[in-house]
Protein backbone atom coordinates (compact mmCIF):
# COMPACT_ATOMS: atom_id res chain seq x y z
CA UNK A 1 0.00 0.00 0.00
CA UNK A 2 0.88 3.46 -0.90
CA UNK A 3 2.13 5.25 2.42
CA UNK A 4 -0.21 8.68 2.78
CA UNK A 5 2.10 10.99 2.24
CA UNK A 6 3.09 9.47 -1.34
CA UNK A 7 -0.68 9.28 -1.88
CA UNK A 8 -0.52 12.83 -1.30
CA UNK A 9 1.34 13.76 -4.49
CA UNK A 10 -1.62 12.58 -6.25
CA UNK A 11 -4.08 15.16 -4.45
CA UNK A 12 -1.26 18.11 -4.64
CA UNK A 13 -0.93 16.91 -8.78
CA UNK A 14 -4.75 17.45 -8.48
CA UNK A 15 -4.96 20.69 -7.13
CA UNK A 16 -2.37 21.98 -9.13
CA UNK A 17 -3.53 20.86 -12.81
CA UNK A 18 -7.46 22.31 -11.93
CA UNK A 19 -6.58 25.22 -10.70
CA UNK A 20 -4.37 25.96 -14.02
CA UNK A 21 -7.17 24.80 -16.34
CA UNK A 22 -9.71 26.82 -14.05
CA UNK A 23 -7.62 30.04 -13.67
CA UNK A 24 -6.76 30.24 -17.67
CA UNK A 25 -10.73 31.24 -18.09
CA UNK A 26 -11.33 33.04 -15.08
CA UNK A 27 -8.42 35.73 -15.89
CA UNK A 28 -9.69 36.37 -19.49
CA UNK A 29 -13.06 37.02 -17.67
CA UNK A 30 -11.68 39.54 -15.15
CA UNK A 31 -9.29 41.19 -17.89
CA UNK A 32 -12.45 41.42 -19.80
CA UNK A 33 -14.87 42.63 -16.80
CA UNK A 34 -12.79 45.58 -16.33
CA UNK A 35 -11.73 46.26 -19.83
CA UNK A 36 -8.35 46.28 -19.91
CA UNK A 37 -6.80 46.26 -23.32
CA UNK A 38 -4.17 43.42 -23.47
CA UNK A 39 -6.23 40.61 -22.70
CA UNK A 40 -5.89 40.15 -26.13
CA UNK A 41 -2.09 39.49 -25.78
CA UNK A 42 -3.20 36.89 -24.05
CA UNK A 43 -6.09 35.31 -23.92
CA UNK A 44 -5.62 32.75 -26.64
CA UNK A 45 -2.83 30.99 -24.79
CA UNK A 46 -5.09 31.07 -21.34
CA UNK A 47 -7.86 29.72 -22.54
CA UNK A 48 -6.22 26.80 -24.21
CA UNK A 49 -5.14 25.87 -20.80
CA UNK A 50 -8.61 24.87 -20.79
CA UNK A 51 -7.19 21.52 -22.44
CA UNK A 52 -6.35 20.73 -18.56
CA UNK A 53 -9.36 19.47 -17.76
CA UNK A 54 -9.75 15.57 -19.20
CA UNK A 55 -6.60 15.40 -17.08
CA UNK A 56 -8.13 17.16 -13.64
CA UNK A 57 -10.93 14.76 -14.13
CA UNK A 58 -8.80 11.66 -14.62
CA UNK A 59 -6.67 12.40 -11.01
CA UNK A 60 -9.99 13.11 -9.36
CA UNK A 61 -11.56 9.97 -10.05
CA UNK A 62 -8.29 8.15 -9.29
CA UNK A 63 -8.35 10.10 -5.80
CA UNK A 64 -12.17 9.01 -5.66
CA UNK A 65 -11.64 5.77 -6.32
CA UNK A 66 -8.63 5.39 -3.51
CA UNK A 67 -10.94 7.49 -1.04
CA UNK A 68 -9.42 5.68 1.76
CA UNK A 69 -6.36 7.03 1.02
CA UNK A 70 -6.94 10.10 0.25
CA UNK A 71 -9.33 10.75 3.00
CA UNK A 72 -7.56 9.93 6.36
CA UNK A 73 -11.12 10.74 8.05
CA UNK A 74 -13.24 7.43 6.28
CA UNK A 75 -13.98 4.78 8.84
CA UNK A 76 -12.91 7.38 11.49
CA UNK A 77 -16.02 10.13 11.25
CA UNK A 78 -19.36 9.67 10.69
CA UNK A 79 -22.71 11.82 10.55
CA UNK A 80 -23.71 13.17 13.79
CA UNK A 81 -20.14 13.15 15.33
CA UNK A 82 -19.06 16.55 17.44
CA UNK A 83 -16.66 17.75 14.61
CA UNK A 84 -16.85 20.46 12.37
CA UNK A 85 -19.51 20.46 9.41
CA UNK A 86 -20.53 16.51 10.22
CA UNK A 87 -22.29 15.65 7.28
CA UNK A 88 -19.32 16.82 5.08
CA UNK A 89 -17.62 13.56 5.72
CA UNK A 90 -19.62 11.00 3.77
CA UNK A 91 -17.65 9.99 0.61
CA UNK A 92 -20.57 9.03 -1.60
CA UNK A 93 -21.66 12.83 -1.31
CA UNK A 94 -18.37 13.66 -1.44
CA UNK A 95 -18.00 12.22 -4.11
CA UNK A 96 -21.02 13.16 -5.87
CA UNK A 97 -20.40 16.99 -6.10
CA UNK A 98 -16.90 16.88 -6.73
CA UNK A 99 -17.87 15.17 -10.18
CA UNK A 100 -20.64 16.77 -10.72
CA UNK A 101 -18.80 20.49 -10.06
CA UNK A 102 -16.30 19.64 -12.54
CA UNK A 103 -18.72 18.74 -14.99
CA UNK A 104 -20.89 22.27 -14.67
CA UNK A 105 -17.28 23.93 -14.79
CA UNK A 106 -16.35 22.32 -18.43
CA UNK A 107 -19.47 23.28 -19.39
CA UNK A 108 -19.41 26.86 -18.60
CA UNK A 109 -15.99 27.44 -19.01
CA UNK A 110 -16.34 25.75 -22.79
CA UNK A 111 -19.36 28.06 -23.47
CA UNK A 112 -16.97 30.87 -21.96
CA UNK A 113 -14.60 30.11 -24.48
CA UNK A 114 -17.09 29.66 -27.75
CA UNK A 115 -18.88 32.98 -26.84
CA UNK A 116 -15.65 34.58 -26.49
CA UNK A 117 -14.55 33.62 -30.00
CA UNK A 118 -17.59 35.04 -31.84
CA UNK A 119 -18.30 37.78 -28.82
CA UNK A 120 -17.08 40.42 -31.74
CA UNK A 121 -19.65 39.27 -34.47
CA UNK A 122 -22.62 41.09 -33.43
CA UNK A 123 -23.94 43.16 -30.36
CA UNK A 124 -26.44 39.89 -29.85
CA UNK A 125 -23.43 37.99 -29.44
CA UNK A 126 -21.53 40.61 -27.46
CA UNK A 127 -24.57 40.31 -25.04
CA UNK A 128 -24.42 36.30 -24.52
CA UNK A 129 -20.75 36.60 -23.75
CA UNK A 130 -21.23 39.45 -21.82
CA UNK A 131 -23.52 37.61 -19.56
CA UNK A 132 -21.45 34.45 -19.71
CA UNK A 133 -18.16 36.75 -18.51
CA UNK A 134 -20.01 37.55 -15.34
CA UNK A 135 -20.85 34.41 -14.33
CA UNK A 136 -17.09 32.95 -14.49
CA UNK A 137 -15.87 35.13 -11.39
CA UNK A 138 -18.78 33.53 -9.32
CA UNK A 139 -18.76 30.07 -10.11
CA UNK A 140 -14.19 30.17 -9.80
CA UNK A 141 -14.76 30.92 -6.33
CA UNK A 142 -17.71 28.77 -5.74
CA UNK A 143 -15.66 25.71 -7.34
CA UNK A 144 -12.10 26.96 -5.89
CA UNK A 145 -13.73 26.54 -2.22
CA UNK A 146 -15.45 23.17 -2.51
CA UNK A 147 -12.13 21.55 -3.51
CA UNK A 148 -9.63 23.43 -1.20
CA UNK A 149 -12.09 22.07 1.43
CA UNK A 150 -12.55 18.91 0.60
CA UNK A 151 -9.16 17.85 -0.31
CA UNK A 152 -7.31 20.27 2.03
CA UNK A 153 -9.12 22.01 4.81
CA UNK A 154 -11.57 19.54 6.31
CA UNK A 155 -8.87 17.02 5.93
CA UNK A 156 -8.14 17.13 9.69
CA UNK A 157 -11.99 16.98 11.07
CA UNK A 158 -11.74 19.09 13.96
CA UNK A 159 -9.90 21.91 11.96
CA UNK A 160 -11.45 24.83 10.19
CA UNK A 161 -10.84 28.31 8.68
CA UNK A 162 -13.47 30.24 7.20
CA UNK A 163 -11.25 31.95 4.80
CA UNK A 164 -9.04 29.07 3.67
CA UNK A 165 -10.94 28.57 0.56
CA UNK A 166 -10.19 32.21 -0.14
CA UNK A 167 -6.91 31.79 0.59
CA UNK A 168 -6.09 28.94 -1.08
CA UNK A 169 -7.67 30.65 -4.36
CA UNK A 170 -5.73 33.32 -3.95
CA UNK A 171 -2.29 30.86 -3.52
CA UNK A 172 -3.15 28.94 -6.75
CA UNK A 173 -3.91 32.10 -8.45
CA UNK A 174 -0.33 33.39 -7.78
CA UNK A 175 0.83 30.22 -9.26
CA UNK A 176 -1.10 30.58 -12.37
CA UNK A 177 0.20 34.00 -13.33
CA UNK A 178 3.63 32.80 -12.39
CA UNK A 179 3.26 29.64 -14.65
CA UNK A 180 1.48 31.86 -17.53
CA UNK A 181 4.53 34.56 -17.42
CA UNK A 182 7.21 31.59 -17.81
CA UNK A 183 5.30 29.73 -20.76
CA UNK A 184 4.92 33.53 -22.71
CA UNK A 185 8.53 34.14 -21.89
CA UNK A 186 9.85 30.25 -23.44
CA UNK A 187 7.17 30.23 -26.45
CA UNK A 188 8.59 33.74 -27.61
CA UNK A 189 12.16 32.95 -26.63
CA UNK A 190 11.84 30.25 -28.73
CA UNK A 191 10.15 31.98 -31.57
CA UNK A 192 7.20 29.26 -31.37
CA UNK A 193 4.24 31.51 -31.73
CA UNK A 194 2.13 32.73 -34.71
CA UNK A 195 1.59 35.67 -32.82
CA UNK A 196 4.43 37.00 -30.77
CA UNK A 197 3.37 38.21 -27.34
CA UNK A 198 4.68 42.17 -26.54
CA UNK A 199 7.53 42.55 -24.14
CA UNK A 200 5.45 44.67 -21.84
CA UNK A 201 2.89 41.56 -20.77
CA UNK A 202 6.01 40.89 -18.64
CA UNK A 203 5.46 43.70 -16.25
CA UNK A 204 1.61 43.63 -16.16
CA UNK A 205 1.53 40.09 -15.46
CA UNK A 206 4.22 40.27 -12.50
CA UNK A 207 2.90 43.68 -11.57
CA UNK A 208 -0.32 41.25 -10.78
CA UNK A 209 1.93 38.34 -9.22
CA UNK A 210 3.30 41.56 -6.47
CA UNK A 211 -0.24 41.52 -5.86
CA UNK A 212 -1.47 37.92 -5.46
CA UNK A 213 1.80 37.79 -2.94
CA UNK A 214 0.12 39.90 -1.20
CA UNK A 215 -2.96 38.92 -0.90
CA UNK A 216 -1.58 35.38 -0.21
CA UNK A 217 0.44 36.87 2.76
CA UNK A 218 -2.87 38.50 4.28
CA UNK A 219 -5.19 35.70 3.91
CA UNK A 220 -2.48 33.57 5.21
CA UNK A 221 -1.78 35.44 8.03
CA UNK A 222 -5.12 36.55 9.03
CA UNK A 223 -5.78 33.09 9.20
CA UNK A 224 -2.76 32.32 11.01
CA UNK A 225 -3.33 35.31 13.70
CA UNK A 226 -6.94 34.34 14.31
CA UNK A 227 -5.66 30.96 15.24
CA UNK A 228 -2.78 31.38 17.47
CA UNK A 229 -4.74 34.95 19.14
CA UNK A 230 -7.28 32.71 20.21
CA UNK A 231 -5.14 29.76 21.34
CA UNK A 232 -7.51 27.16 20.32
CA UNK A 233 -5.87 23.74 21.04
CA UNK A 234 -7.55 21.67 18.10
CA UNK A 235 -6.53 24.79 15.40
CA UNK A 236 -3.14 25.23 16.57
CA UNK A 237 -2.24 21.31 16.40
CA UNK A 238 -2.46 21.50 12.58
CA UNK A 239 -0.24 24.97 12.06
CA UNK A 240 2.65 23.42 14.56
CA UNK A 241 2.58 20.07 13.15
CA UNK A 242 3.37 21.26 9.81
CA UNK A 243 5.38 24.27 10.64
CA UNK A 244 7.52 22.51 13.58
CA UNK A 245 7.30 18.61 12.31
CA UNK A 246 9.05 16.39 9.88
CA UNK A 247 8.05 19.08 6.76
CA UNK A 248 8.95 22.29 8.71
CA UNK A 249 11.92 22.62 5.98
CA UNK A 250 9.55 22.86 3.24
CA UNK A 251 7.25 24.68 5.38
CA UNK A 252 9.58 27.38 5.69
CA UNK A 253 10.50 27.16 1.97
CA UNK A 254 7.08 28.28 0.78
CA UNK A 255 7.08 31.02 3.20
CA UNK A 256 10.09 32.10 1.50
CA UNK A 257 9.06 31.11 -1.66
CA UNK A 258 5.75 32.39 -1.45
CA UNK A 259 6.39 35.83 -0.18
CA UNK A 260 9.68 36.97 1.21
CA UNK A 261 11.44 36.71 -2.01
CA UNK A 262 8.63 37.52 -4.68
CA UNK A 263 8.13 40.68 -2.24
CA UNK A 264 11.20 41.57 -1.84
CA UNK A 265 11.74 41.91 -5.79
CA UNK A 266 8.94 42.62 -7.49
CA UNK A 267 7.90 45.74 -5.59
CA UNK A 268 10.72 47.22 -7.86
CA UNK A 269 10.35 48.25 -11.29
CA UNK A 270 13.75 47.38 -12.64
CA UNK A 271 13.01 44.08 -11.74
CA UNK A 272 9.35 43.47 -13.46
CA UNK A 273 11.10 45.07 -16.48
CA UNK A 274 13.59 42.42 -16.42
CA UNK A 275 11.75 39.03 -17.87
CA UNK A 276 14.60 37.24 -16.46
CA UNK A 277 14.19 38.25 -13.45
CA UNK A 278 11.11 37.88 -13.59
CA UNK A 279 10.90 34.02 -14.53
CA UNK A 280 13.06 33.26 -12.15
CA UNK A 281 10.81 34.40 -9.41
CA UNK A 282 8.27 32.63 -10.75
CA UNK A 283 9.82 29.29 -10.68
CA UNK A 284 10.17 30.24 -7.05
CA UNK A 285 6.60 30.74 -6.70
CA UNK A 286 5.48 27.53 -8.24
CA UNK A 287 7.97 25.57 -6.59
CA UNK A 288 6.49 27.46 -3.32
CA UNK A 289 2.89 26.36 -4.29
CA UNK A 290 4.05 22.61 -4.81
CA UNK A 291 5.61 22.92 -1.33
CA UNK A 292 2.22 24.69 0.29
CA UNK A 293 -0.08 22.10 -1.54
CA UNK A 294 1.90 18.99 -0.45
CA UNK A 295 2.09 20.89 2.95
CA UNK A 296 -1.53 21.49 3.56
CA UNK A 297 -2.57 18.01 2.62
CA UNK A 298 0.60 15.56 3.58
CA UNK A 299 0.98 17.27 6.95
CA UNK A 300 -2.21 17.11 8.93
CA UNK A 301 -0.34 15.45 11.68
CA UNK A 302 2.85 16.72 10.76
CA UNK A 303 4.53 13.05 10.34
CA UNK A 304 5.93 11.09 7.27
CA UNK A 305 8.57 11.07 4.89
CA UNK A 306 9.12 13.58 2.02
CA UNK A 307 8.04 11.21 -1.41
CA UNK A 308 11.38 12.62 -3.74
CA UNK A 309 11.17 9.75 -5.81
CA UNK A 310 7.51 9.32 -6.09
CA UNK A 311 6.89 12.87 -6.39
CA UNK A 312 9.75 13.53 -9.22
CA UNK A 313 7.53 10.62 -11.31
CA UNK A 314 4.05 11.74 -10.73
CA UNK A 315 5.05 14.88 -11.75
CA UNK A 316 6.86 14.01 -14.80
CA UNK A 317 4.00 11.87 -15.96
CA UNK A 318 1.74 14.87 -15.12
CA UNK A 319 3.58 17.06 -17.03
CA UNK A 320 3.90 15.00 -20.29
CA UNK A 321 0.34 14.65 -20.09
CA UNK A 322 -0.27 17.87 -19.85
CA UNK A 323 1.60 19.15 -22.25
CA UNK A 324 0.64 17.04 -25.11
CA UNK A 325 -2.65 17.96 -23.96
CA UNK A 326 -2.22 21.36 -24.51
CA UNK A 327 0.15 21.83 -27.57
CA UNK A 328 -2.44 19.49 -29.22
CA UNK A 329 -5.23 22.43 -28.72
CA UNK A 330 -2.76 25.26 -29.33
CA UNK A 331 -1.59 23.36 -32.83
CA UNK A 332 -5.55 22.90 -33.80
CA UNK A 333 -5.89 26.55 -33.09
CA UNK A 334 -2.91 27.95 -35.06
CA UNK A 335 -1.18 29.26 -32.41
CA UNK A 336 1.98 27.83 -32.81
CA UNK A 337 4.21 26.89 -35.59
CA UNK A 338 4.30 24.40 -37.01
Amino acid sequence: MISYSNWSVLTASFMVVTYLALSGVALCSVLYLVGAKWRFQVRPLAVSLYALFPLAFALLVILLIGGNQTFPWIGHVSHGEDVHMPGWYTLPLLAAREVIGMLVIMFVWRTFIKRQEVAERSEEDRVKFHHVACWIPFFTVLYATMIAWDFEMTLKPSWHSAIYGMQNLVSNFGMFLAFLLIWIYVLNTRDALVKRVDEFIYNYLAQMMLAFTLLWMYTFFAQYLTIWYGNLGDERDRIDAMQNGDFSAIWWSMIALKFVIPFISLCFPITRHNPKLTVTIAVGMIIGTLFERFIWIAGINGTGTIPVLWGGLVSIGVIMVGYQLVRSTMARNQLIKG
